[in-house]
Order: structure tokens, then C-alpha cells, then sequence
């Protein structure tokens, strides 16, 4: 079992210090994909993960979408959610925007302090967050939506913080890109996949205003507004 477990974390770039992780979760064999998935991507952690999503490069396809969708300015106030090593957050600062992000990755979120010096970053949860009503006027999700068991939930949580006006960006993996490097297993098997019509009726069931999709070659950015 040891060398297929390492097999598989090479097969991520996992090495050493993550088998030894493994070792000491205590988690029995049948969880190996669930803890994998969190460490490669749902719940970052290690070495290899702090290298990827500090990188300058990663996410930034996604990056470059959702700062267009969201135009800031020094009037704004943006919230990420789950905000990863914070690139997204630096390039926010720029701006002008008073920024903020959360992740539940406590290694995350010490990398986004790090990167992004001029944003606030706290561990939070998307379900239940610690602001009060309208404080934000945008919110972005980059490459975490994917995850989320109750996406209209945190849809509606996120639109409970906004500000009347707030703007939405959301991006995504559709389901065409399932079993591809963008989506594969066993991280596929664990996310959740929408159609551009069923992501659109999930930003409209959680009260957010004339939803629209745009999907590039299976990059789903979601855009919305808070009425």
C-alpha cells in the first residue's frame, strides 16, 4: 500500500514530507482519496503547496477573468473567498480597493498575509461569514466553488455581506473538462460540476440579480449583481 500512496503523490508532485503526513494522519486506507484531495486542493497544505499556490502563475487565467468581471477601484471593497496564496488579493491592492480574503487553510492563509501585505486575510468558513450585512461591493471565487457541498448557501451568505449594487464573480470548472488535468481524479469525484444554465440558477436561487455565464473552453465565470 505504501508504494502505491506514493505513486499516486508523485503522480501531484507530492513528495517526502506529504507520504509522511499521510503516515500520521491516522486516517484509515479507504480515506487516502478524501485526504489527498485536501491536500492537494480542497484544504492546501505542505511544502508543494505553498510552491503552486504562491506561484505567480497559478490560477492566473482565472485571475486576469474575474479582476475584468469586477472592474475595482479605490471605491471598492472586495472580499475573496477562499483566496488561496493570495495573488488575486496583491493584485486586488493595486487598485486601490480596500481588500479582504478567507480560506480554511491555515497554511493559506499565512501565504496570503504573506503575498498580499496590504489586504486583511482571516481563516473563515463561506458558510458563515464573520462580517455584518452589506460590507462588501464585490465578491470573487476563484477556483474554490467546485467544492462547496452547499453552493447556494455560501451564494447566499456572500450576498447577505454584499452591499446593494455588490458585484459578483465566480470562476469555475464546467463539466466538460472532467478527468482533464484541469479536473482529474481523484479530486473530480469529490467536486461539483454545473452546466452554464444550472451554475446561472444557482446565483438566481440564492437572490443574486440577472446571472450570466461565460464558459471558455470549460472556464465558467459567473457574473452577478445584488439588486
Amino acid at each position: 500500500m505504501e508504494r502505491d500512496v506514493r505513486s499516486v503523490l508523485a503522480e501531484f508532485g507530492l513528495g517526502e514530507d506529504d507520504l509522511a503526513a499521510w503516515q500520521g494522519s491516522g486516517l484509515p486506507a479507504d480515506r487516502f482519496d478524501d485526504w489527498l484531495t485536501d491536500r492537494v486542493a480542497r484544504r492546501p497544505a505542505g511544502a508543494r503547496a505553498r510552491e503552486v499556490y504562491g506561484s505567480d502563475d497559478v490560477h492566473d487565467f482565472a485571475r486576469r477573468a474575474l479582476l475584468e468581471a469586477l472592474a475595482l477601484g479605490p471605491a471598492d471593497s472586495l472580499l475573496e473567498i477562499g483566496c488561496g496564496g493570495g495573488l488575486l488579493l496583491r493584485e486586488a491592492v493595486a487598485t486601490g480597493a480596500r481588500v479582504t480574503g478567507i480560506d480554511h487553510s491555515v497554511e493559506m492563509v499565512a501565504l496570503a498575509a504573506e503575498r498580499a501585505p496590504g489586504a486583511e486575510v482571516r481563516l473563515a468558513s463561506a458558510e458563515s461569514l464573520p462580517w455584518p450585512d452589506e460590507t462588501f461591493t464585490a465578491i470573487a471565487m476563484s477556483i474554490v466553488f467546485f467544492f462547496f457541498e452547499d453552493p447556494v448557501g455560501v451564494l447566499r451568505e456572500s450576498l447577505r455581506v454584499a452591499c446593494g449594487g455588490a458585484r459578483l464573480a465566480v470562476y469555475t470548472t464546467a463539466p466538460e473538462l472532467r478527468g482533464t488535468p484541469a479536473a482529474p481524479e481523484p479530486l473530480a469525484s469529490r467536486g461539483n460540476f454545473y452546466s452554464d444554465e444550472e451554475l446561472a440558477a444557482l446565483a438566481r436561487d440564492a437572490g443574486w440579480h440577472d446571472p450570466r455565464v461565460r464558459n471558455d473552453s470549460g472556464g465558467q465565470l459567473l457574473h452577478a449583481t445584488k439588486s
